[in-house]
């Protein structure tokens, strides 16, 4: 299934998070990434809740010292990572230049004071997008499964020659 997501992370304290490439300063508390996954969506969320995996993107590095809370699943053909990520932009504070380097927002990581669950949702609806939040990989896999018993219950029959 293709699609974007959102990851909510809690890093317990501030610090330096290194990368292969530089360093963020992070203050402690939460954080909200927004990434895309346009080969599959359910195996790349999955990754990002492993602790055993190699560290290649920026926020595999950031995931090795925080807790991830939860993620949204966002499926769609159409490739909305830069779209949510500016929306999510006028409610969190950009950490400037942390993993978007393929796409052309600044960043895909903001940082919010409180806990953004509601925040996120609500934009979510106001943006008309399908999503299911999931805080493990045994969620990930039944949410997968129920869209695809629904995408092949709104399919329709072919016709017979």
């Amino acid at each position: 299934m293709k699609g974007s997501y959102i990851l909510v992370i809690r890093l317990p304290r501030g610090g330096s998070i290194k990368t292969k490439g530089r360093s963020f300063e992070l203050g402690g508390g939460y954080y909200v990434y927004v990434g895309s996954a346009m080969n599959s969506l359910e195996k790349r969320v999955e990754r990002h809740f492993r602790k055993d995996k190699k560290l290649h993107w920026h926020i595999d590095f950031l995931l090795a010292e925080a807790e991830l809370l939860g993620a949204y699943l966002i499926p769609s053909e159409e490739r909305l990572e830069e779209r949510i990520s500016l929306e999510v932009g006028k409610y969190g504070e950009p950490v400037p230049d942390f993993g978007a380097g393929d796409v052309s927002v600044s960043t895909n990581l903001y940082s919010f004071e409180e806990a953004p669950w509601r925040t996120l949702e609500r934009m979510l609806d106001r943006l008309g997008l399908r999503w299911k939040r999931v805080k493990n990989v045994a969620e990930i896999r039944e949410v997968i499964r129920e869209w695809e018993r629904e995408n092949k219950t709104h399919c329709f029959p072919t016709p017979e020659v």
